[in-house]
């Protein structure tokens, strides 16, 4: 993992809520949002269905799990940019964050957001099962061992219940390489002080701070841990690549690159440069 020092001095000075305000930041978080709503509706359908199934539910009105009967675990919460958006929608939400400006910060915009400070290594705190849905949005951007990524989403995994889901994020390899070593005029650098192998992956030299992957490494990680995919998404795509561009954007030219986002995100040729990754995974 990073330095627990260092990354606590980082997000005391970073604004992870200006960020995710930002236009580029924006794309990010409505594109998770609506995944995160996607899976929450199917549990509450699933609920639905196998009662029926079961013959313990006989009017169509009584369709599905409230809001509040839905745990939701935000492991590395941040200052709760989504924790307190599912909590004010009515969702049970617990939120973990290790840095405690940032939980303080969480603490004054919600009441109603069960939250603690933490690991995402270890969660000895909730027993096993104890959730439905769990976001792990944060800490594999910092954790740069694979033995580690393995830790947390198996942390992740044990707390939530069987036929739940798990929805990690990661910073992309490829964006970083495009952005920082050619955009930014870094790449003799790069290569010369070992931050890129022969094949540009990005190396623990390359940033303190962040570990960035590519798709082969998720799918090792999961691999690893026993998980599979339901599906994976390009969480803001083009967006951090052409920042200028969108903040340029009148808010009807905006709301159409949200469309064609949103009708593209999917593609599995838009993963590798995205910014950000959301991996949608079936427990």
């Amino acid at each position: 993992m990073a330095d627990r020092e260092e990354l606590i001095a980082y997000y005391n000075k970073f604004n992870e809520d200006k960020r995710l305000l930002s236009r580029h930041g924006q794309v990010e978080f409505i594109t998770s949002m609506k995944y995160i709503h996607k899976y929450l509706d199917y549990l509450r359908q699933e609920e639905h269905a196998e009662k029926k199934a079961l013959k313990e539910i006989t009017v169509e009105k009584e369709t599905c799990k409230s809001p509040s009967q839905i745990r939701i675990l935000d492991i590395g919460a941040g200052t709760g940019r989504y924790s307190v958006a599912l909590s004010e929608e009515g969702y049970d939400v617990t939120a973990l964050e290790l840095v405690r400006s940032n939980l303080g910060v969480l603490k004054k915009k919600s009441s109603s957001v069960k939250a603690y400070e933490g690991n995402a290594l270890k969660l000895k705190r909730f027993a096993k099962d104890s959730f439905d849905l769990t976001l792990l949005f944060g800490p594999m951007y910092h954790l740069h061992t694979f033995e580690e990524k393995c830790r947390a989403l198996s942390e992740a995994k044990r707390v939530t219940r069987k036929g739940g889901f798990i929805l990690v994020a990661y910073c992309m390899n490829d964006y970083s390489v495009l952005q920082y070593a050619f955009r930014e005029g870094h790449i003799l650098e790069s290569i010369k002080e070992g931050m890129l192998t022969a094949d540009f992956h990005c190396t623990k030299e390359a940033n303190r701070l962040y570990d960035v992957v590519r798709l082969e490494d998720i799918d090792a990680i999961n691999d690893a841990v026993g998980l599979e995919r339901v599906q994976i998404i390009a969480a803001d795509g083009p967006a951090d690549h052409m920042r200028s561009v969108i903040n340029g954007l009148t808010e009807e030219e905006f709301s159409y690159f949200i469309q064609y986002h949103l009708a593209t995100c999917e593609r599995m040729d838009m993963m590798g440069a995205s910014s950000h990754t959301v991996d949608v995974l079936r427990v």
